[in-house]
């Protein structure tokens, strides 16, 4: 990573949030260029699997990260970034939702209080990475150190994880269970278009078939996506405070990585590797997060990381509040 450039983050949210304008042709364009390509995959690769399961296996890879792009248009639409009207941001994500697997209105809620409390080591709990701190691992015991090492595991945090969480978390409105009928509301009524769709797909073509195409696109999506979620908050120079000194533009700039990827990526990423400047003024649409860089580029070196230094930052679980920084579970080992 490169030395972090100083940045006034108040300074620099007044000035990028300029970019906070949707353009209604470029965001319709967005969401044509993925779903049309993501439902032609998804039929090829049906007709694949009837030839060789092996061969549309291979067409899992880009119809996955089709499905990525459609819940990162969705997460777009939750910020109200796509388009001027929030009604037309609240019915593309809740029509997306349907393919994401994730409830929308549910989901929008838990996600804006993550952005509302990212950094802020009090308030850690909601649309996050559960991560302790060096003493507070160090004073948890034996199992319940085994249990947070088994969830900070690569198999877990990007196999079984994801797929918990996006096949069966989000059927309930976990987190929101006692605020009201709302969420159960955006819960179910997700499931049941989810029913609805997928029993028409069923009927057509049956259930294995079914199975055997949307099964693996969705578990690709889902590790990918929440690959990029660790990456852009789990890296070593992250930010977290206390609730007394803790700053949401500090967090924002500071706590958020810019996950520099290989251009293909960053298309199907939805350029969120710029989750710095996302974290800074989240209504800005994805794809004008380009201009803010263009336009400011000393941001461009801010909590910079590339693919290949992404890979490091799995062996980092704990924050240590001493040297201000992600560690691994040596650093604990090594304070006893």
């Amino acid at each position: 990573m490169l030395h972090q450039p100083a940045i006034d983050p108040r300074k620099t949210f007044r000035d990028v949030s300029a970019f906070a304008a949707p353009r209604m042709g470029r965001s319709l364009w967005e969401i044509l260029v993925t779903a049309v390509p993501f439902v032609l995959l998804w039929v090829l690769m049906w007709a694949a699997v009837s030839q060789g399961y092996m061969l549309g296996m291979l067409l899992a890879i880009p119809a996955g990260g089709l499905l990525l792009r459609l819940f990162l248009i969705q997460h777009d639409c939750g910020h109200g970034a796509l388009f001027r009207r929030r009604k037309a941001n609240d019915w593309v994500g809740r029509a997306v939702s349907v393919l994401t697997l994730t409830p929308y209105d549910f989901w929008r809620r838990s996600h804006a209080l993550h952005h509302a409390t990212s950094g802020n080591l009090g308030k850690r709990g909601t649309g996050d990475v559960d991560t302790l701190t060096v003493e507070e691992y160090r004073s948890r015991t034996g199992v319940q150190r085994f249990f947070y090492r088994l969830y900070r595991s690569p198999v877990v945090l990007l196999g079984i994880g994801p797929a918990y969480l996006f096949l069966l978390r989000h059927r309930l409105p976990v987190g929101f269970m006692r605020s009201g009928w709302r969420p159960w509301a955006s819960a179910l009524g997700t499931n049941a278009a989810i029913g609805a769709l997928a029993g028409v797909m069923i009927w057509q073509i049956g259930l294995w078939p079914f199975l055997a195409v949307h099964l693996p696109i969705t578990l690709v999506a889902a590790s990918a996506g929440v690959w990029l979620f660790y990456v852009q908050h789990q890296f070593e120079h992250t930010s977290w405070d206390e609730d007394d000194n803790w700053s949401f533009h500090e967090a924002a700039l500071h706590g958020s990585s810019h996950y520099d990827l290989p251009p293909i990526l960053r298309w199907f990423t939805a350029n969120i590797g710029i989750h710095h400047v996302h974290h800074l003024s989240s209504r800005i649409p994805f794809y004008r997060l380009p201009e803010v860089l263009r336009a400011h580029p000393e941001l461009a070196d801010v909590s910079r990381l590339t693919l290949r230094e992404s890979l490091r930052t799995l062996r980092l679980t704990l924050w240590d509040e001493q040297a201000r920084r992600l560690v691994p579970f040596s650093r604990a080992r090594a304070l006893s």
